[in-house]
C-alpha cells in the first residue's frame, strides 16, 4: 500500500446540518398564521414560512458542531 502519512487528518469531516425556525418579532404583525399552521407540528414549518405575509418566519440551516 502506498498510504500517505496524515492523509486521514486531511479528509473533510461530514458536517451535520439542522434547520432552525426563527420568527422576526419586528416584522411580525400577528396575523395568526403561526398559530393556525404550526400549533404543535414542526413538519409544517415550511408552509408557515411560505404563507407568512410579512416573511417574519424564516427557516435557517444551522451547522451542528461535532
Amino acid at each position: 500500500m502506498n498510504a500517505q502519512p496524515g492523509l486521514a487528518a486531511r479528509r473533510p469531516t461530514p458536517q451535520r446540518v439542522s434547520v432552525r425556525l426563527r420568527v422576526d418579532p419586528v416584522a411580525c404583525d400577528a396575523y395568526g398564521f403561526c398559530a393556525e399552521l404550526l400549533p404543535s407540528l414542526v413538519a409544517v414549518a415550511t408552509r408557515a414560512a411560505a404563507e407568512c405575509p410579512r416573511r417574519a418566519i424564516v427557516l435557517e440551516q444551522v451547522r451542528l458542531a461535532g
